[in-house]
């Protein structure tokens, strides 16, 4: 449903994934992931730049907020094999694009991305799955026209007022007596916003124009939007 070279793996990323997927093919029951530090925090592994008494699943990741905001699942794999069904697919991609880049002398990840779109196109269109016996499209079309997936609709629910309020990187900072919050010695003005209370940012970065769009939420209430450079926003830390 979704395959992107990247040069770097970051959360960011990851939610740029997850729009793509939600918005194109509605809420799934549940994500089936492994314990990546991206999907979830574990205590002892992830401490170095955690406060040591969190414990595991007490902190909750970037990408876990995402999905809980859509009412979407997490399930964690302890294995490679406990998700043999994801990593077959997987391999067989994965195998097909390093021999070919290799073969075609491919070293730019934007050639690159054209061979795994081709990939996955032959994948999801043209092969008959070894288990199911069928086309993977033909097969998730038929379940979603039986009524036999648990896909669901792509909705906005309240008290959101867009996708960006959904698909964006969060932070926590606290109102000072002149209405402005400060993140990474940036100050920013919030007007309307209350004092001396904890409002959070939902911010969408945006790499090609180099800027963020930044919006301020407290307590379900939507009190207003700035952009700002992401070099300002130091998203690195993301």
């Amino acid at each position: 449903m979704y395959a992107c070279l990247v040069e770097r793996e970051t959360t960011w990323e990851h939610i740029v994934a997850l729009e793509t997927v939600l918005l194109k093919y509605g809420f799934p029951l549940a994500y089936y992931v492994d314990n990546h530090s991206i999907f979830r925090f574990v205590q002892g592994r992830d401490s170095y730049w955690r406060n040591h008494y969190k414990l595991t699943d007490e902190a909750n990741p970037q990408w876990k907020q995402v999905l809980d905001d859509c009412r979407v699942k997490v399930t964690y794999a302890l294995s490679p094999q406990a998700k043999g069904k994801i990593e077959r697919p997987y391999r067989w991609i994965q195998d097909r694009l390093v021999r070919t880049c290799y073969r075609e002398n491919v070293r730019d990840i934007k050639k690159g991305q054209l061979i795994l779109n081709n990939l996955v196109q032959k994948y999801n269109y043209r092969i008959v799955h070894s288990t199911t016996g069928e086309i993977p499209y033909i097969r998730f079309q038929r379940a979603t026209r039986e009524k036999r997936t648990l896909f669901k609709e792509f909705t906005i629910s309240p008290p959101f007022k867009s996708t960006k309020d959904i698909f964006c990187l969060r932070v926590e900072r606290m109102v000072n007596p002149y209405r402005k919050i400060s993140i990474n010695n940036l100050e920013l003005k919030v007007p309307g916003a209350p004092l001396h209370e904890r409002i959070q940012l939902r911010i969408v970065p945006d790499r090609k124009s180099g800027v963020s769009e930044v919006r301020f939420w407290h307590e379900d209430e939507f009190l207003g939007m700035q952009k700002v450079k992401n070099s300002d926003l130091n998203l690195v830390q993301f």
